[in-house]
């Protein structure tokens, strides 16, 4: 297609690497902020990165505004790099009907659509994301060196430095005592989107979740990669450790906070690996920290990407254990007030006020509380797109239908991610000012995890019993002298 044909880039593709040297349109549209409740803070930094991007390319950039993606953008004869999600995907095949499209591979991966389609077809069996992961590793080179047999081996002889990075919090400290996070510098154009937000609040057209605050997460590339290098060089060595540990008085503790930037294009994740990778060769961090890194960004970010196309689009509708439970108001409201339970009311109140919480608070607290309550994979799934300023519609399926909701019954996660009181006791610094107790599980100090645990084992024990790695758990349903007693609570709770 000819260079003056325009080059379509969505909210997700605003780095460098989707664009040639062309002019762009960059679609500005209403209608998902009216059709979705979404966090404050999230349409803000969309909204700041599309208009940042527009100034950013003066007058090869045509910012178009509207109510829908039809309306802006029908009749355009352009180019487009193939976009994340399945609604898209079918915008871009209405927009061919009416127009001449060029519809350009995906970017912002590592790995192509292709290039996992050829992986998938050599898995005999299931696919598993270690094994994605490896093969990963040793196609880009990445953390490998020169093996005896000339063949390269993993740096340090393992893929897998987990083992290592389950550090609980540091006992006697409100924080990990890193730098702090980087932070960016609001201007003119962060003023003009939050006056558009409140007038659109204020008409009362469209209603938004959690708090407005100050923008946390890059919108520019320029801004992408201080961010990097911040991490990379005052708080990468310190990530690793404590990765799968929580803090009330440290959100953000070591890690990176570069999803954002990552799933708005505003950097590739191939930069990312490599600037990690150089640190390490360095010796300014060890191997890991980098290793865990990496993994997240090589391993699980592509791995979910994929699935997202290779599961197909009704997996976010798979509901295995046949959970139908409508979110309660106060969590799909974010409103902790009457929230007794310090985990479940400390992370809502960090999605509230930011947008954003990590990894283990979403998995080990919000997902596991879902999963033993029975909320509605679907609904739960959905909410995370909507509250979380990085979620995405391929982001979310694998980690909330998959790996927390277990709603697929085993495809992505080989068990269901859940726990009770003594794990997330261990883990994080929640549970010492907490009304329950975690070792409580019947009574007025029940921990509402510990009791939730067993009795979504009993509750599910059917469908779990033919899981080897549920076996023991399971087992355990048997040795509880109180089960009778914590079933009946946990049948009429109300409080948590």
């Amino acid at each position: 297609m000819s260079p003056d044909v325009p080059r379509i880039l969505f909210a997700d593709q605003l780095g460098p690497h989707f664009v040639e040297d062309q002019r762009v349109i960059i679609p500005e549209v209403l209608g998902p902020f009216r059709r979705r409740r979404y966090h404050r803070q999230k349409a803000h930094l969309i909204l700041s990165a599309l208009r940042h991007r527009a100034a950013e390319m003066g007058s090869t950039a045509e910012l178009r505004r509207g109510e829908t993606y039809h309306e802006v953008l029908s009749g355009v004869d352009a180019s487009i790099v193939n976009p994340t999600s399945w609604g898209l995907r079918a915008l871009v095949q209405d927009l061919e009907a009416g127009a001449a499209v060029e519809v350009l591979p995906s970017r912002g991966f590592v790995a192509s659509e292709e290039e996992f389609g050829k992986w998938a077809g050599t898995q005999s069996t299931r696919l598993l994301m270690e094994n994605f992961y490896r093969h990963q590793r040793r196609e880009t080179g990445i953390l490998m060196a020169p093996g005896m047999n000339g063949e390269p081996e993993p740096e340090g002889g393992r893929f897998n430095f987990d083992h290592d990075n389950r550090e609980a919090p540091p006992k006697g400290q409100e924080t990990l005592g890193v730098a702090a996070p980087w932070y960016p510098t609001e201007d003119e154009i962060d003023q003009e989107v939050r006056e558009y937000l409140d007038a659109l609040e204020d008409s009362g057209d469209v209603s938004f979740l959690g708090a407005d605050g100050p923008r946390l997460f890059p919108a520019t590339r320029a801004e992408a990669l201080d961010a990097l290098e911040h991490f990379v060089t005052t708080r990468l060595a310190t990530f690793g450790p404590h990765e799968d540990a929580a803090m009330q008085g440290d959100w953000a503790m070591s890690h990176s906070l570069l999803s954002p930037a990552l799933n708005l294009g505003l950097l590739d994740p191939r930069e990312v690996l490599e600037r990690v990778e150089a640190s390490y060769h360095q010796g300014a961090v060890d191997l890991a920290s980098a290793e865990g890194f990496i993994r997240q960004v090589m391993g699980w970010r592509d791995w979910v990407w994929h699935l997202y196309w290779h599961l197909g689009a009704d997996f976010v509708d798979s509901n295995y254990l046949g959970h139908r439970e409508e979110l309660p108001t106060w969590w799909s409201e974010l409103d902790s007030t009457d929230i007794r339970s310090r985990c479940v009311g400390h992370v809502l109140d960090e999605v509230r006020t930011r947008g954003w919480t990590h990894h283990i608070n979403r998995l080990m607290v919000l997902g596991s509380f879902a999963l033993q309550r029975g909320f509605n994979p679907r609904a739960l799934n959905d909410w995370f797109v909507d509250a979380f300023v990085d979620g995405t519609p391929w982001v979310m399926p694998a980690n909330v239908i998959g790996m927390s909701q277990y709603a697929d019954g085993g495809v992505v996660a080989t068990k269901p991610y859940t726990s009770g009181g003594a794990y997330l006791n261990t883990m994080t610094n929640y549970c010492g000012s907490c009304a329950f107790k975690p070792t409580v599980r019947v009574g007025e100090k029940a921990c509402p995890m510990s009791a939730g645990y067993w009795n979504f084992l009993h509750t599910q024990a059917d469908a779990l019993r033919g899981n080897h790695r549920m076996s023991k758990p399971l087992g355990g349903l048997t040795r509880l002298s109180d089960l009778e007693h914590v079933l009946e609570q946990e049948s009429s709770r109300s409080e948590y």
